[in-house]
C-alpha cells in the first residue's frame, strides 16, 4: 500500500492498524527549536480519544504518545519526529464472525478487491483509529505555527449540525465547544442533541454530521497557484478524513444559490489594512489567503457499522446479510473535530513553509 504520506515540505506518514500491536506517525520537515513535549501532543489527542461519553464508541484507549527521536532538551531538532501510541482494548472477537463478509459502507470490498487480502479486526489499516497519528502530527504543526505566528494564530473547529439537526451559528462560542461532549458551539441545542443521538444508538443505528474549522490569524499569501491552491488542499486534506463526503470552502456549495452581488466580498480601505464586508470566499481569493479567517466545512457520513441487517455479499461472491456488533460511534462526526483541526494545522503550516521559501526576501 502506497500513499501513506501527507504533505510537502511538512510531512508525515502515518503506520498501523486499528488491532495491531500499536500505531504512530513520523513527521519530516519540522523546523528546528520548537519548543515541544509529549503533553503538547497529548493534550490534542485527548480530545478525540474513544470512551469519553456514552455519545461516543465505548472502546476504551488512552492514546498515551510516546516520542522516540527528534526532540531533545525538550527542543525539535529539525530531524525525523517519530510517535507511538500502543493499541490496549482491542476486542478481535467481535469481528470472526463476520471475517468473510463485507460491511456495507465500509472499504472492506474495495480493499480485498485491489490488495487480494484485508486486515478484518476492526477494519485494519482504513479504520478511524489511523487519525489518532494525523492529531499527533497535528499538535506539532500547531507549535510551529504558533510560534512562527504569534498568538494571534488561532483555529477552533465545531460540530455545526447532528443529523437532521442543526445549530445557530450566530450563537457561536468557542469556549463552551470544549464543554459538552459534542464540540457545539451553540449552548440552546445540546439538549435536544442529547436526546436526538441516544435515541439513534437506541435503534442501533448511526447519523452523519458537518463540522466547520475557523482559522483566525492566517498571515496574507498563503497558497500556491495553480496547482496547490491553499482551498485545494484543504479540500484534499478534509477528505482524505475517514467517512467523509464533501467539503466547503466559505460559503461553498450555498455559492452557487447567490447572485454576483451577494457572492462577492467587497473591499475598502481603512487605514493601512483592507476591510472586507463579508467572507463568502472563506478566507482565500484565488487560491491564497486574504488575511481573513478562513472557514472550511466538512460532512462526515452516518457510521457504517450499524446493528440494523443490512445485504450484502461474502468474499465468495454468494449473496449474504450482515449486522455489525462491536463497540461503534454513533456519529464518527464527533470525534473529526480534533482530526479536521489536525490537517488544518498541517496544511497551513506546510503552505506557510512553502511561502517562506519562496516569498521570504
Amino acid at each position: 500500500m502506497s500513499f501513506n504520506t501527507f504533505g510537502k515540505i511538512f510531512r508525515f506518514t502515518t503506520w498501523g492498524e486499528s488491532h495491531g500491536p500499536a500505531i504512530g506517525c513520523v513527521v519530516d520537515g519540522c523546523p528546528p527549536n520548537i519548543n515541544i513535549n509529549e503533553q503538547d501532543i497529548q493534550k490534542e489527542l485527548n480530545k478525540r480519544k474513544p470512551g469519553q461519553s456514552k455519545f461516543t464508541t465505548q472502546r476504551k484507549e488512552d492514546d498515551k504518545v510516546n516520542i522516540l527521536s527528534g526532540i531533545f532538551n525538550g527542543k525539535t531538532t529539525g530531524t525525523p519526529i517519530s510517535m507511538i501510541i500502543y493499541n490496549k482494548d482491542m476486542r478481535s472477537r467481535d469481528y470472526e464472525t463476520i471475517k468473510n463478509k463485507f460491511r456495507p459502507g465500509h472499504a472492506d470490498y474495495t480493499y480485498f478487491k485491489k490488495y487480494g487480502i484485508r486486515d478484518y479486526r476492526g477494519g485494519g489499516r482504513q479504520s478511524a483509529r489511523e487519525t489518532a497519528s494525523r492529531v499527533a502530527a497535528g499538535a506539532i504543526a500547531k507549535k510551529v505555527l504558533e510560534k512562527k505566528i504569534g498568538s494571534k494564530y488561532n483555529l477552533i473547529g465545531a460540530v455545526t449540525q447532528l443529523g437532521i439537526l442543526g445549530c445557530n451559528e450566530k450563537k457561536w462560542n468557542d469556549k463552551f465547544i470544549s464543554k459538552n461532549p459534542f464540540f457545539c458551539p451553540d449552548k440552546s441545542i445540546v439538549k435536544l442533541w442529547e436526546k436526538y443521538l441516544l435515541s439513534i444508538r437506541k435503534a442501533g443505528s448511526s447519523c452523519g454530521a458537518i463540522i466547520e474549522l475557523r482559522a483566525r490569524g492566517v498571515p496574507v499569501g498563503l497558497g500556491a497557484p495553480i496547482y496547490s491552491k491553499l482551498d485545494m488542499d484543504l479540500a484534499s486534506a478534509m477528505m482524505s478524513i475517514n467517512a467523509v463526503k464533501g467539503v466547503n470552502i466559505g460559503s461553498g456549495m450555498n455559492s452557487a444559490q447567490l447572485t454576483g452581488e451577494q457572492n462577492s466580498d467587497e473591499i475598502s480601505q481603512k487605514g493601512t489594512k483592507a476591510k472586507f464586508a463579508s467572507n463568502n470566499a472563506g478566507g482565500i481569493l484565488g487560491g491564497i489567503s486574504s488575511g481573513q479567517e478562513i472557514i472550511v466545512s466538512f460532512a462526515v457520513k452516518p457510521t457504517s457499522s450499524i446493528l440494523t441487517r443490512r445485504k450484502t455479499i461474502n468474499r465468495f461472491g454468494k449473496n449474504t446479510s450482515i449486522s455489525v456488533k462491536g463497540r461503534h460511534d454513533p456519529c464518527v462526526g464527533i470525534r473529526a473535530v480534533p482530526i479536521g483541526e489536525a490537517m488544518m494545522h498541517c496544511v497551513l503550516l506546510d503552505h506557510y513553509l512553502m511561502n517562506q521559501a519562496q516569498c521570504s526576501y
